[in-house]
Protein backbone atom coordinates (compact mmCIF):
# COMPACT_ATOMS: atom_id res chain seq x y z
CA UNK A 1 0.00 0.00 0.00
CA UNK A 2 1.36 3.43 -0.94
CA UNK A 3 1.22 5.82 2.04
CA UNK A 4 -0.18 9.31 1.47
CA UNK A 5 0.29 9.04 -2.29
CA UNK A 6 -1.64 10.57 -5.12
CA UNK A 7 -1.24 8.00 -7.92
CA UNK A 8 -2.19 10.68 -10.44
CA UNK A 9 1.07 12.61 -10.02
CA UNK A 10 4.18 12.11 -12.13
CA UNK A 11 7.51 13.89 -12.45
CA UNK A 12 8.51 14.18 -16.11
CA UNK A 13 12.06 15.02 -17.16
CA UNK A 14 11.73 17.69 -19.82
CA UNK A 15 14.79 18.78 -21.79
CA UNK A 16 12.87 20.65 -24.47
CA UNK A 17 13.75 18.12 -27.14
CA UNK A 18 11.54 16.01 -29.36
CA UNK A 19 11.62 12.91 -27.16
CA UNK A 20 10.92 14.57 -23.82
CA UNK A 21 8.03 16.58 -25.29
CA UNK A 22 6.49 13.36 -26.55
CA UNK A 23 6.93 11.70 -23.16
CA UNK A 24 5.19 14.60 -21.46
CA UNK A 25 2.28 14.27 -23.90
CA UNK A 26 2.11 10.53 -23.22
CA UNK A 27 2.07 11.03 -19.45
CA UNK A 28 -0.67 13.63 -19.75
CA UNK A 29 -2.67 11.33 -22.06
CA UNK A 30 -2.44 8.58 -19.44
CA UNK A 31 -4.16 10.87 -16.97
CA UNK A 32 -1.24 11.96 -14.82
CA UNK A 33 -0.92 15.35 -13.19
CA UNK A 34 2.43 16.25 -14.70
CA UNK A 35 5.24 18.04 -12.88
CA UNK A 36 7.93 18.91 -15.43
CA UNK A 37 11.59 19.05 -14.41
CA UNK A 38 14.37 20.63 -16.48
CA UNK A 39 18.03 20.94 -15.52
CA UNK A 40 20.18 23.94 -16.34
CA UNK A 41 23.41 21.98 -16.11
CA UNK A 42 25.73 24.25 -18.06
CA UNK A 43 24.88 22.68 -21.41
CA UNK A 44 26.22 24.62 -24.37
CA UNK A 45 22.80 24.31 -26.02
CA UNK A 46 20.98 26.24 -23.29
CA UNK A 47 18.38 27.33 -25.83
CA UNK A 48 16.73 23.98 -25.13
CA UNK A 49 15.54 25.40 -21.80
CA UNK A 50 13.45 27.99 -23.63
CA UNK A 51 11.99 25.14 -25.67
CA UNK A 52 11.21 23.30 -22.43
CA UNK A 53 9.33 26.35 -21.15
CA UNK A 54 7.25 26.45 -24.35
CA UNK A 55 6.45 22.75 -24.21
CA UNK A 56 5.53 22.85 -20.52
CA UNK A 57 3.26 25.85 -20.97
CA UNK A 58 1.52 24.45 -24.01
CA UNK A 59 0.97 20.94 -22.66
CA UNK A 60 -0.44 22.24 -19.40
CA UNK A 61 1.79 20.94 -16.61
CA UNK A 62 0.91 21.54 -12.97
CA UNK A 63 4.37 22.98 -12.34
CA UNK A 64 7.66 23.33 -14.18
CA UNK A 65 10.94 23.60 -12.30
CA UNK A 66 14.26 24.52 -13.92
CA UNK A 67 16.99 23.60 -11.44
CA UNK A 68 20.54 24.95 -11.84
CA UNK A 69 23.24 22.31 -11.72
CA UNK A 70 26.72 23.20 -12.96
CA UNK A 71 28.18 20.09 -14.59
CA UNK A 72 30.81 22.21 -16.33
CA UNK A 73 32.75 21.82 -13.07
CA UNK A 74 33.46 18.19 -13.96
CA UNK A 75 33.30 18.51 -17.77
CA UNK A 76 34.16 15.39 -19.72
CA UNK A 77 31.58 16.01 -22.46
CA UNK A 78 31.28 18.11 -25.58
CA UNK A 79 28.02 19.41 -24.12
CA UNK A 80 29.63 20.81 -20.97
CA UNK A 81 33.24 21.54 -22.00
CA UNK A 82 33.82 24.15 -24.70
CA UNK A 83 37.28 22.70 -25.34
CA UNK A 84 35.65 19.56 -26.76
CA UNK A 85 34.00 20.06 -30.15
CA UNK A 86 30.57 18.70 -30.94
CA UNK A 87 31.23 16.18 -33.73
CA UNK A 88 29.58 16.61 -37.13
CA UNK A 89 30.02 12.96 -38.05
CA UNK A 90 28.74 9.75 -36.53
CA UNK A 91 31.29 7.98 -34.35
CA UNK A 92 31.75 4.43 -33.11
CA UNK A 93 31.13 3.59 -29.47
CA UNK A 94 30.06 6.08 -26.82
CA UNK A 95 30.29 9.58 -28.32
CA UNK A 96 31.91 12.67 -26.79
CA UNK A 97 28.41 14.14 -26.33
CA UNK A 98 27.86 11.63 -23.52
CA UNK A 99 27.60 13.59 -20.24
CA UNK A 100 29.04 11.49 -17.38
CA UNK A 101 26.22 10.06 -15.23
CA UNK A 102 23.72 12.61 -16.56
CA UNK A 103 20.58 10.48 -16.48
CA UNK A 104 21.50 9.13 -13.04
CA UNK A 105 21.87 12.67 -11.73
CA UNK A 106 18.67 13.87 -13.40
CA UNK A 107 16.59 10.89 -12.29
CA UNK A 108 17.90 11.27 -8.74
CA UNK A 109 16.69 14.85 -8.58
CA UNK A 110 13.36 13.81 -10.14
CA UNK A 111 13.09 11.05 -7.52
CA UNK A 112 13.64 13.54 -4.71
CA UNK A 113 10.92 15.83 -6.03
CA UNK A 114 8.58 12.86 -6.54
CA UNK A 115 9.06 11.79 -2.94
CA UNK A 116 8.19 15.28 -1.73
CA UNK A 117 5.12 15.42 -3.99
CA UNK A 118 3.90 11.95 -3.05
CA UNK A 119 4.27 10.87 -6.67
CA UNK A 120 5.23 7.31 -7.59
CA UNK A 121 5.93 7.73 -11.29
CA UNK A 122 8.95 9.18 -13.05
CA UNK A 123 8.97 9.64 -16.83
CA UNK A 124 12.09 9.90 -18.97
CA UNK A 125 12.50 10.06 -22.75
CA UNK A 126 15.36 7.59 -23.22
CA UNK A 127 15.41 5.54 -26.40
CA UNK A 128 17.42 2.39 -27.16
CA UNK A 129 16.60 2.14 -30.88
CA UNK A 130 17.53 5.45 -32.49
CA UNK A 131 20.12 6.50 -29.94
CA UNK A 132 23.80 7.38 -30.00
CA UNK A 133 25.29 4.65 -27.82
CA UNK A 134 24.65 6.17 -24.39
CA UNK A 135 24.86 3.56 -21.61
CA UNK A 136 22.13 5.29 -19.57
CA UNK A 137 19.51 4.86 -22.30
CA UNK A 138 19.30 1.08 -22.10
CA UNK A 139 16.39 -0.95 -20.64
CA UNK A 140 18.67 -2.60 -18.07
CA UNK A 141 19.70 0.84 -16.80
CA UNK A 142 16.07 1.89 -16.32
CA UNK A 143 15.34 -1.36 -14.48
CA UNK A 144 18.36 -0.88 -12.22
CA UNK A 145 17.42 2.70 -11.36
CA UNK A 146 13.88 1.63 -10.50
CA UNK A 147 15.33 -0.86 -8.02
CA UNK A 148 17.48 1.93 -6.60
CA UNK A 149 14.37 4.05 -6.03
CA UNK A 150 13.07 1.43 -3.61
CA UNK A 151 16.34 1.15 -1.71
CA UNK A 152 17.32 4.81 -1.55
CA UNK A 153 14.15 6.52 -0.33
CA UNK A 154 12.11 6.62 2.86
CA UNK A 155 8.96 6.22 0.77
CA UNK A 156 10.39 3.10 -0.85
CA UNK A 157 11.55 1.32 2.28
CA UNK A 158 8.25 2.16 4.00
CA UNK A 159 6.31 0.19 1.42
CA UNK A 160 5.83 2.50 -1.56
CA UNK A 161 6.55 1.40 -5.10
CA UNK A 162 8.18 3.77 -7.58
CA UNK A 163 7.94 3.28 -11.33
CA UNK A 164 10.44 4.64 -13.85
CA UNK A 165 8.51 4.96 -17.09
CA UNK A 166 10.43 5.02 -20.38
CA UNK A 167 7.62 4.75 -22.95
CA UNK A 168 9.87 5.55 -25.93
CA UNK A 169 12.60 3.05 -25.17
CA UNK A 170 11.75 0.60 -27.96
CA UNK A 171 10.27 3.06 -30.45
CA UNK A 172 11.89 4.36 -33.62
CA UNK A 173 12.25 8.11 -34.00
CA UNK A 174 9.56 8.04 -36.70
CA UNK A 175 7.18 6.21 -34.34
CA UNK A 176 7.91 8.75 -31.61
CA UNK A 177 7.06 11.64 -33.93
CA UNK A 178 3.84 10.04 -35.15
CA UNK A 179 2.79 9.31 -31.55
CA UNK A 180 3.45 12.87 -30.47
CA UNK A 181 1.51 14.36 -33.35
CA UNK A 182 -1.51 12.23 -32.43
CA UNK A 183 -1.27 13.61 -28.88
CA UNK A 184 -1.09 17.23 -29.98
CA UNK A 185 2.66 17.92 -29.81
CA UNK A 186 3.78 20.73 -32.09
CA UNK A 187 7.41 19.87 -32.76
CA UNK A 188 8.12 23.47 -33.73
CA UNK A 189 8.19 24.06 -29.94
CA UNK A 190 11.08 21.65 -29.50
CA UNK A 191 14.85 21.79 -29.99
CA UNK A 192 17.00 18.70 -30.53
CA UNK A 193 20.39 20.18 -31.42
CA UNK A 194 23.63 19.80 -29.44
CA UNK A 195 25.07 22.99 -30.92
CA UNK A 196 22.08 25.32 -31.20
CA UNK A 197 22.78 29.04 -31.15
CA UNK A 198 21.30 31.51 -28.66
CA UNK A 199 18.36 32.12 -30.99
CA UNK A 200 17.48 28.44 -30.84
CA UNK A 201 18.50 27.64 -34.41
CA UNK A 202 19.80 24.13 -34.96
CA UNK A 203 23.12 23.33 -36.62
CA UNK A 204 21.71 20.55 -38.81
CA UNK A 205 24.98 18.60 -38.56
CA UNK A 206 25.33 17.08 -35.09
CA UNK A 207 24.22 13.55 -34.26
CA UNK A 208 21.03 14.73 -32.59
CA UNK A 209 20.06 16.83 -35.61
CA UNK A 210 20.72 13.91 -37.95
CA UNK A 211 18.60 11.52 -35.88
CA UNK A 212 15.78 14.04 -35.78
CA UNK A 213 15.91 14.74 -39.52
CA UNK A 214 15.97 11.03 -40.33
CA UNK A 215 12.98 10.43 -38.07
CA UNK A 216 10.88 13.10 -39.76
CA UNK A 217 11.91 11.82 -43.19
CA UNK A 218 10.93 8.25 -42.28
CA UNK A 219 7.64 9.49 -40.85
CA UNK A 220 6.96 11.38 -44.08
CA UNK A 221 6.46 14.64 -42.18
CA UNK A 222 8.18 18.00 -42.66
CA UNK A 223 10.57 18.90 -39.85
CA UNK A 224 9.62 22.33 -38.40
CA UNK A 225 13.09 22.87 -36.89
CA UNK A 226 14.71 26.26 -37.54
CA UNK A 227 18.23 25.76 -38.90
CA UNK A 228 21.05 28.26 -39.06
CA UNK A 229 21.61 27.53 -42.73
Amino acid sequence: MQPDADPGKAVVLLSGGLDSATVLAIARDRGYQCYALSLDYGQRHRAELEAAKRVAATLGVVAHKIIPLDLTQIGGSALTDTDIEVPNEATQGIPVTYVPARNTIFLSIALGWAEVLGAWDLFIGVNAVDYSGYPDCRPEYIQAFQRLCQLATRAGVEGGSFRVNAPLIEMSKADIIQTGLKLGVDYAWTLSCYAADEAGRACGECDSCRLRARGFAQAGIADPTRYRT
